[in-house]
C-alpha cells in the first residue's frame, strides 16, 4: 500500500519511513524542506506544508493510508510563535484528516505524545486512560496544542484514526535536535553541571517508527497506544550519557524551587533580547511532574517491542557530540 507520511524528514517521521519500507509499503513523504530527505531511500518526496490544505489534498491522492507525524515541537515558545504553533499542530491535523477523507484513505495514524497525559507530582505511572481532562491542565503551548489535536483525531469518524503516543525517543537522526537531544548535547558540551530532580521515559526511535506501522496494521480505530520503554530520572539519564561518552556525570542535583527562579530570570532576559529563553519556564513546569508511562497496551494489542534502548542512546551520544564507549543503559 502507498502510505503518505507527513513530517517524514523529521526525527520520528524518518524512523516511520524506514519502518514502512522494511514492511514492504510504498512511501510518499510530505516535507517543507525536501532537501533534508534521505535520497538513498526509494521514497517519493512532495514539497508541501500541512498548513496548505490544497497541497495536502494533492499529496494524499492515491494513498491508502496516512501517518501524520508533522508537528511544531518546541518548548521555548515566544509570544509571536504561539498562534503559528497552534495553527500547525491543530489546524494542520485537521487539514490532514480532511485530505485523507477526500482522497478515500482508509486509515490514519496520528502521532501524538505522552505529554497529553495527566502526570502529577507523585510520579505515578500513567496509561492511555490517564488523559488530561483539559488543555488548561497542561504546561505550555506545545502540550496544549497536541492535546487539542489528539482530541480531534480520537473523535474523527471517517477515515478511521489510530493514535500513538511516543514518550521520549532517542537514537540516530536527531539533528535539529529535539528538546531531549538538546539536553544531551548541552550536557556533553559541559553546559549542564546540575540536573533537576524529575523523571521521564526513554524509548528507541526505531521502535517508535515500528510502533506507528503496527498501529496502522493492527491498531483499533479510536484508540491510543503509548510507545515507551524505560522510566528513569533525569539524573540517571545523564549518568548513562556520561558513561557512554566517557565524561563525568552531573555534579549536583538542582532543587525544583531553584529551577523556577532560574527559569524566571532566563525568561525575563529573553524578553529583553527578544529571543527564546535558555531555560524555558515550560520545561521547569513539566519537570515538576515525572513523565513515567506504561506501554503494556501497545505490547499486548499491537505486538510491539520497545527495541534496544542501549544502542539508541549510544547513537544519540555519537550524533550529538560524544564518543560512546558502550554498554551503560
Amino acid at each position: 500500500m502507498r502510505v503518505l507520511v507527513t513530517g517524514g524528514t523529521g526525527f520520528v517521521g524518518a524512523a516511520v519511513v524506514r519502518a514502512l519500507l522494511e514492511r514492504g509499503h510504498q512511501v510518499r513523504t510530505l516535507a517543507r524542506d525536501p532537501g533534508r530527505a534521505d535520497r538513498s531511500l526509494p521514497v517519493e518526496c512532495v514539497p508541501a506544508d500541512v498548513n496548505d490544505r490544497d497541497a495536502m489534498a494533492s499529496a494524499a491522492a492515491g494513498c491508502g493510508a496516512v501517518i501524520h507525524c508533522a508537528a511544531d515541537y518546541r518548548l521555548a515558545v515566544m509570544a509571536k510563535d504561539v498562534a503559528p504553533m497552534i495553527c500547525t499542530n491543530v489546524g494542520g491535523t485537521l487539514n490532514v484528516l480532511l485530505a485523507a477523507r477526500a482522497a478515500g484513505v482508509t486509515r490514519v495514524v496520528h502521532c501524538s505524545t505522552v505529554g497529553t497525559l495527566a502526570f502529577d507530582r507523585t510520579g505515578r505511572v500513567c496509561s492511555e486512560e490517564d488523559r488530561a481532562p483539559g488543555a488548561d491542565r497542561l504546561a505550555g503551548t506545545y502540550k496544549r496544542s497536541k492535546w487539542a489535536a489528539e482530541q480531534l483525531a480520537l473523535g474523527w469518524d471517517e477515515p478511521e484514526v489510530v493514535v500513538v503516543q511516543p514518550s521520549t525517543p532517542v537514537g540516530t537522526g536527531d539533528w535539529r535536535p529535539t528538546p531531549t537531544g538538546a539536553t544531551i548535547r548541552d550536557f556533553l558540551r559541559g553546559r549542564i553541571p546540575a540536573a533537576i530532580a524529575t523523571g521521564l521515559n526513554l524509548v528507541d526511535v526505531e521502535a517508535v517508527g515500528r510502533g506507528h506501522v503496527l498501529a496502522l496494521e493492527r491498531g483499533q480505530a479510536g484508540r491510543s497506544y503509548i510507545l515507551g520503554d524505560r522510566n528513569l530520572t533525569l539524573v540517571a539519564l545523564l549518568e548513562a550519557v556520561a558513561a557512554e561518552a566517557g565524561v563525568s556525570p552531573p555534579r549536583w542535583k538542582l532543587p525544583l524551587g531553584a529551577a523556577f527562579v532560574a527559569a524566571a530570570a532566563s525568561e525575563a532576559a529573553a524578553r529583553l533580547r527578544r529571543r527564546a529563553p535558555a531555560i524555558p519556564m515550560t520545561s521547569v513546569r513539566m519537570a515538576a511532574h515525572p513523565m513515567w508511562v506504561d506501554s503494556s497496551r501497545a505490547i499486548r494489542e499491537l505486538g510491539w517491542s520497545p527495541g534496544d534502548l542501549g544502542r539508541a542512546l549510544r547513537d544519540s551520544v555519537r550524533d550529538l557530540g560524544g564518543r560512546p564507549v558502550g554498554g551503560h543503559c
